[in-house]
């Protein structure tokens, strides 16, 4: 058995799948392509920025020869699809206003791993834009598409090509695999990248402080409150209350990021509908607006 750092870490993820040579591997068999890259970008943000929000791209590469890019967002401890709708449709505005018409249209690509639990429990979902007939057969005039990851809910039936690396990635929360159960040789690089002897005291901090921020915070709310409860001390009752007020803090912050990124969604709604390349249904589906809301954009 080999111990290594959890995949569940951001900054142990995305030293794993930075390497090139790992991230091609990972796009062949989620995406079922070949591409070409020398580098990928962590944190990648166009400057300027796409619309109002300074959009931050996980893991980022760009494949100039085929006109392919991919984006691999890693959500660590909330699943959250609304941020990979977002980051899928700044990428599209921003090839889209910067297209050349004597050059094939970017593929573009974005992939979500999720190293947490999923309320919807579901080993892997898509969102595609793709025109179809009406018999729902696709018409190959595009290729945008969102792939949801997570090996929690990995299933019997979950394909083959998939199987190995969500194994792989849930392997390592518990701190230890068992390298002789993969065959893959990318994945057998991951375990020798992510090794505890491997990860740098700058690594820990930031793993500290990922664990600090995301855990720890949720789980001394609800101890303080606890201790409240059941001794009854005016001295936890004031700290509980603090904490809950941060907390209510925390979320008004959240419900103002929410809404300047439901603005962007929609700024780029407006965009994407200046340009009239697309319809209004593959608009809605790309940035995940109702019909009736992208109408009413058009007015």
């Amino acid at each position: 058995m080999k111990q290594v750092a959890p995949l569940r870490y951001d900054v142990i993820f995305k030293k794993a799948f930075s390497v090139p040579e790992i991230f091609t591997a990972f796009v062949r068999d989620f995406v079922g392509i070949e591409i070409e890259i020398d580098i990928v970008e962590k944190d990648k943000v166009y400057d300027p920025p796409i619309g109002s929000v300074a959009t931050k791209f996980d893991l980022y590469a760009e494949d100039k020869k085929n006109r392919v890019i991919v984006n691999i967002e890693h959500e660590g401890y909330l699943s959250d699809y609304d941020r990979a709708i977002y980051s899928h449709a700044a990428l599209l505005t921003q090839k889209t206003d910067n297209r050349n018409l004597d050059h094939p249209e970017w593929k573009i690509f974005t992939l979500v791993v999720f190293t947490s639990a999923d309320k919807h429990q579901t080993d892997i979902s898509i969102t595609e834009l793709t025109p179809k007939n009406l018999k729902g057969e696709p018409l190959e005039e595009s290729h945008y598409k969102v792939i949801y990851i997570c090996p929690k809910y990995l299933k019997d039936d979950t394909p083959e090509e998939y199987r190995e690396w969500m194994e792989a990635i849930e392997d390592t929360l518990d701190e230890q695999v068992d390298e002789s159960h993969y065959t893959c040789p990318e994945i057998q690089r991951i375990f020798k990248l992510i090794e505890k002897d491997k990860v740098t005291p700058q690594e820990r901090a930031k793993m500290f402080d990922e664990y600090s921020m995301e855990a720890v915070k949720q789980e001394k709310i609800q101890k303080i409150k606890e201790e409240a409860r059941k001794e009854g001390k005016e001295e936890a009752r004031k700290e509980a209350r603090k904490e809950t007020e941060n907390a209510r803090k925390e979320a008004e912050n959240a419900r103002k990021e929410t809404e300047a990124i439901r603005k962007t969604i929609e700024e780029t709604a407006r965009n994407l509908l200046s340009i009239e390349t697309f319809t209004e249904e593959q608009i809605a589906q790309v940035t995940g607006l109702t019909l009736e809301k992208v109408k009413a954009l058009k007015v």
